[in-house]
């Protein structure tokens, strides 16, 4: 671990002081585009431009908080004897040998646990494989079948309910743990008993010092992730974890109370709906049933605003069904004849269970939504519509779910189930650590297709969670826990500020169309110590380690992060289906240079590159503003040399793996390009 408590506080309060003075230069600068300088007669391209650097601008702030509480953990606490863990190695399709080879090494950790490999494939050869060399094997039970899988997160909530260690080390199929992972971190869960998850880096030994792909992220796994750990929101990244199984049973407990109070008011809603269009039929005429029928729409009523106050819902459901007995004797009398004939038109909506069907094999209910809405807009009689709440009401005590676990302990919301699960567990008062030490050592994408492909997934999953569980308005987070979530989230809609930064010096070198009114002193004064700053702040906060790779890919791959926005929209709001791929650890083909996943970046360079010729040939030729132009040119250039990060990446194909390390060295070690 790094250097004493006197030089982290003061390199803190350095940090703490550039973070200051870049956003109120930023702020400075960015009021002053808005009041004073968008060229509002080219709105078109003025506004997204000045958006863009509003976006910018947040994003500095984001930075600037998770970067406020920076913690440096000192040496972590001796692990106890005692605590028993699980350690599981989850593959899907990945080769066998490259398996095998992560889980003896995980057999080999040197704290006393049990070695698992979850094999979501579920290979004869994986299996056999498995028990040759006495590891445990587990795949998915027979309930799983015909029901959503959720990837990597089903494959684990599977393992959770198969395995009962009290801690869980979960590995990739690549990532080959140091011996020592659990001395370093079952400490932290015995001095803590609230802390549920420790995270590790995640460090990548087939990648060269030039690292053209940007695998190695030592800014993230670093000063963001323990900037993040002094706000109590260091989040679990998928490997190279463990996570204590009180606290993911205690989620998984939660997620299906709230599944069920979820389902019970569905039903509510719907049996009001079928009993208000009942109440208008004429045969309601009869005072009597009128009555029954409007004091038991009151009632479901009565019921749904008890559930919403915190009323446990076995004692709703069960005060509502008594009314539900009461009203049908009350309704039935003198309106026997026809019930039956009725019914059989409701064959769609209730026969053999209907909406609310208990599957018998898993025992559990199995909800259909188009079902109740069928049912809802039905114009039943008096007598037919309390029958069909009359079966509502007799089901919504059971397990609401279509799934094949009722409990599903890691969120199953994205593709990606990491962060969803960490932001839950915080919300219900849980800890995290984030541990600043290299103690598992993995394989990054091996070419250009493969790492967009990863980045794609991630940058989806995290999408999906901000559309489905925003932070900022998510229970149970602190303020800074809601930030420090938000800003991950929010670093993906990088993409199309991208696109604005791209296109505004391309229209004024082409059609010297201005997007700002003046490139002069004002601009000058306000936007240079702005820029100067914000990279300092990089500088100072990454401390020797070059985060020059990471920025250019925050832009470089804006057609990516417009990708996954899109995509994650149109699968939480439009319900279209997203997929999940895994990520392939190993080579499938011979290399070739893939230029064809980056045409629109190769599109944009050749733009620009035009465009500061006819820029230039404008300054040289005609009347064009020179102090714009020399601005805007080196604009140009410093787009390219963002961009320029493509070509290496394109032809990159892979390097060799380095002899692994499997020492104990406690210090991290920070090569980056």
């Amino acid at each position: 671990m790094r250097g004493g408590a006197k030089g982290g506080a003061r390199r803190l309060v350095v940090v703490r002081v550039l973070v200051v003075l870049a956003l109120l230069t930023g702020v400075n600068y960015v009021a002053w585009r808005w009041l004073d300088s968008v060229a509002w007669s080219a709105w078109w391209i003025a506004v997204p431009l000045v958006l863009a650097e509003t976006y910018s601008l947040v994003d500095t702030a984001l930075f600037g908080v998770t970067m406020w509480r920076l913690r440096e953990r000192d040496e972590p606490p001796p692990a106890p004897p005692g605590v028993t863990v699980d350690v599981f190695v989850t593959t899907y399709d990945e080769p066998e040998d490259l398996v095998l080879a992560t889980a003896r090494a995980a057999r080999a950790v040197r704290y006393p646990h049990r070695t698992w490999i979850l094999d979501d494939g579920a290979r004869d050869g994986m299996r056999a494989a498995a028990e040759a060399e006495g590891l445990g094997y587990l795949t998915r039970s027979a309930s799983w079948a015909d029901k959503p899988r959720h990837a990597k997160a089903g494959n684990l909530n599977n393992a959770l309910f198969q395995t009962d260690g009290e801690l869980l080390l979960i590995l990739d199929a690549d990532q080959v743990p140091d011996p020592a992972i659990l001395d370093r971190t079952v400490g932290y869960f015995t001095q803590d008993e609230r802390v549920a998850v420790v995270q590790t880096p995640q460090y990548f030994v087939n990648v060269d010092d030039a690292d053209p792909l940007g695998s190695q992220a030592p800014l993230f796994y670093g000063p963001i992730q323990q900037g993040k750990d002094g706000w109590n929101a260091a989040f679990f990244c998928g490997s190279n974890a463990v996570l204590r199984r009180e606290a993911l049973m205690q989620l998984g407990v939660v997620g299906y109370v709230r599944g069920v109070t979820s389902g019970v008011r569905r039903a509510l809603r719907t049996a009001s709906s079928v009993l208000a269009r009942a109440a208008r039929s004429p045969d309601a005429a009869d005072p009597a049933v009128r009555a029954a029928i409007e004091e038991l729409r009151a009632e479901a009523d009565v019921a749904r605003r008890a559930i919403t106050a915190g009323e446990p819902v076995a004692d709703v459901t069960y005060r509502f069904q008594r009314r539900v007995d009461s009203a049908s004797r009350a309704v039935v009398a003198g309106q026997v004849q026809g019930l039956r004939a009725e019914l059989a038109t409701l064959e769609p909506e209730l026969v053999d269970g209907g909406p609310l069907a208990v599957d018998e094999e898993i025992g559990q209910l199995v909800v259909d939504e188009e079902a109740l809405d069928r049912l809802a807009r039905r114009d039943l009689s008096p007598l037919v519509a309390v029958e069909a709440v009359r079966r509502l009401a007799d089901t919504i005590d059971v397990q609401m779910s279509d799934e094949a676990q009722p409990v599903m302990p890691m969120a199953t919301i994205s593709v990606t189930e990491d962060m969803a699960t960490a932001m839950r567990l915080h919300a219900l008062g849980w800890r995290s650590v984030y541990h600043h030490e290299i103690l598992a050592h993995g394989l990054a994408p091996e070419d250009m297709p493969t790492m967009l492909q990863q980045r794609l997934r991630w940058a989806q999953g995290t999408v999906q969670v901000m559309l489905r569980e925003n932070p900022l308005t998510k229970r149970g987070l602190s303020v800074g826990q809601r930030l420090m979530y938000f800003s991950t989230m929010w670093s993906y809609l990088s993409g199309f500020a991208a696109l604005a930064y791209l296109a505004a010096p391309v229209v004024y070198l082409c059609f010297g169309i201005l997007p700002v009114q003046a490139f002069g002193e004002d601009f000058f004064l306000r936007f240079v110590p702005y820029f100067v700053l914000n990279q300092l702040l990089f500088v100072v906060v990454a401390r020797g380690v070059r985060t020059w790779r990471g920025q250019q890919y925050s832009l470089a791959l804006f057609p990516v992060w417009i990708r996954a926005c899109w995509t994650a929209f149109a699968n939480v709001v439009l319900g279209r289906p997203l997929g999940f791929v895994v990520t392939p650890k190993t080579r499938t083909g011979a290399h070739r240079p893939a230029w064809r996943t980056i045409w629109p970046q190769l599109t944009a360079m050749g733009v620009l590159v035009v465009a500061a010729v006819v820029g230039t040939v404008r300054l040289v030729a005609f009347d064009a503003d020179p102090g714009a132009t020399v601005v805007t040119l080196l604009w140009v250039v410093y787009d390219l040399a963002v961009l320029g990060v493509l070509f290496p990446a394109a032809r990159y194909a892979g390097v060799p793996p380095r002899p692994q390390q499997t020492s104990t060295a406690r210090a991290v070690r920070t090569e980056e390009p």
